[in-house]
């Protein structure tokens, strides 16, 4: 087994290094990274001096992330010339969908109502009476309606409101990209796997997940730089965009807990509490009905496309009317899998892979996957897993679904039947399953033997998005119980050590 290799100066009494450590090129690590560097002249020489030139990583991950942007915008071009109004089926085979437009008029924005304070009539929403999102997304919808001016007609109006909440989700993207780069302060070329996803540039414009996205990773690298305040008040307020940043929280509580940080983990806790409280409980108090409405789609939502669920009521022909009771139980489950992984893994896991793991969890037991949920795990997959293989392996799994569902709705929305039928559509739900499951045991086998995970393998790394966690020594581990000499061990300063990692010993020098 290999050995990591020793760092090169020494840790403060802190426990953090004392100088930057240089930074990872994929291309000395990536057989995928170095085969694709081809294109661009081959991989960078021993000599290559990285960010001394205009090109920094930062501003090229950020380009050719806006060109991947760019790319799904023109991919939506055939809905947008006529796909939307004409018909289900058009923007069905184009797979160029999107709840944008059609939310404009549905959700009485085009009316002038006011998202959770106005009862939206039956006419206009078919029976929703009040906007089903939770009030940070509401209010950037809201703001994108305000901007939407000019039209002569309806149609023009829901071409010009998605146009509008386009590019103000591609400042959205721009600030996902910026924070995973600079997430891991050594690893920046890491943020190639978010810009480059096919993923990112089919479903970005689909819904509004990317404002909750962007947030969510600020939030990450907040608590990168020891910042656990900011970074709960982004996550709390990336929360009051979206539920799921919330589970965040839950790794934080274990990997705090096993460090003894519990300071940290109380700030961001509190922090997370009182920005989505102030987000909150005003609205909730002006109206209950309205505010409540997105919890309460949510409990009541049956079983729908892209679930697990889905595919066993077809295959059984019942119906799942206790979907919520049985997701659940599987949660519960799953995430007391991941706290025994947090508690009794040989070496702490890093942040970002606990966070990818409750995440997916959340995804694959949940009742319905819509396609735009991709994004919440694309920038966490890059953070836990920097491996171009197992990444693109994924990604192909869910470009496949991407079309999978936009087939399937083809087919049943045309009397000619042409498209995905059902049982195609269950290989493609499959395909996301085991897609997303397989990039979950990659992350697992990485936090059991960190010797394969390629974050730890460059420059003897611990966990440089664990802000106060990084190169923290344990406090608590369930393995502390049985071999109580771990917790003694991990507290040697790193600098004077050589870790065989996955084996829970510690050789010095």
């Amino acid at each position: 087994m290999t050995s990591a290799p020793t760092a090169r100066n020494p840790a403060p009494r802190s426990g953090r290094p004392s100088a930057a450590p240089p930074v990872v090129r994929p291309t000395d690590h990536d057989e995928v990274a170095t085969a694709a560097s081809e294109v661009a002249g081959g991989p960078a020489g021993r000599r290559a001096v990285s960010g001394t030139g205009w090109w920094t990583p930062i501003r090229t991950v950020v380009a050719l992330a806006l060109a991947m942007y760019t790319l799904g915008m023109l991919q939506k071009l055939p809905c947008l010339d006529g796909g939307w109004f004409s018909g289900q089926t058009a923007q069905y085979v184009h797979a160029c969908y999107s709840d944008i437009p059609h939310l404009y008029h549905g959700r009485g924005f085009a009316d002038g109502f006011v998202p959770y304070l106005d009862r939206i009539p039956d006419r206009i929403s078919g029976g929703m009476d009040y906007l089903e999102y939770p009030v940070l997304t509401g209010a950037f919808m809201y703001l994108a309606a305000t901007l939407t001016v000019g039209g002569d007609s309806l149609q023009q109006d829901e071409q010009i409101y998605w146009v509008v909440n386009a590019g103000m989700l591609l400042v959205c993207a721009a600030v996902l990209i910026v924070c995973v780069v600079r997430t891991h302060r050594n690893r920046p070329w890491d943020g190639m796997l978010v810009a480059l996803a096919p993923a990112l540039a089919l479903t970005a414009t689909i819904n509004w997940d990317l404002l909750a996205v962007s947030m969510t990773a600020a939030g990450m690298l907040l608590w990168s730089r020891s910042r656990p305040l900011a970074a709960g008040v982004l996550i709390g307020l990336a929360t009051a965009a979206k539920l799921y940043p919330a589970l965040l929280l839950g790794p934080l509580l274990l990997l705090c807990w096993r460090a003894g940080r519990w300071g940290a983990f109380g700030r961001a806790a509190g922090g997370a509490a009182a920005s989505w409280a102030v987000v909150n409980v005003p609205v909730m108090l002006l109206s209950w009905e309205g505010w409540s409405k997105f919890y309460r789609f949510s409990q009541e939502r049956p079983v729908d496309f892209g679930s697990l669920w889905l595919i066993l009521q077809q295959r059984t022909g019942r119906t799942f009317d206790d979907a919520n009771v049985y997701a659940t139980l599987l949660m519960v489950l799953g995430c007391a899998g991941i706290a025994a992984l947090a508690l009794c893994a040989p070496r702490r896991p890093r942040f970002a892979q606990l966070a990818f793991l409750v995440v997916a969890l959340f995804v694959l037991t949940n009742k319905v996957y819509s396609p735009q949920y991709v994004l919440w795990l694309i920038p966490l997959a890059a953070l836990a897993r920097p491996k171009w293989r197992d990444f693109l392996i994924w990604q192909s799994c869910e470009a496949l679904y991407f079309l999978g569902i936009w087939m399937y709705l083809a087919y049943n929305g045309s009397d000619k039947h042409q498209g995905l039928p059902e049982d195609g559509y269950q290989l493609v739900i499959a395909a996301h399953l085991l897609g997303t499951a397989y990039l979950c045991a990659m992350v697992v086998r990485d936090a059991l033997r960190p010797e394969h995970d390629p974050v730890r393998r460059d420059d003897g790394s611990d966990d440089p998005g664990g802000g106060v966690l990084d190169r923290a020594p344990d406090a608590f581990s369930l393995t502390s119980l049985t071999r109580p000499s771990v917790l003694q061990r991990s507290a040697v300063p790193v600098a004077r050590t050589a870790v065989h990692w996955g084996t829970g010993t510690t050789l010095r020098e």
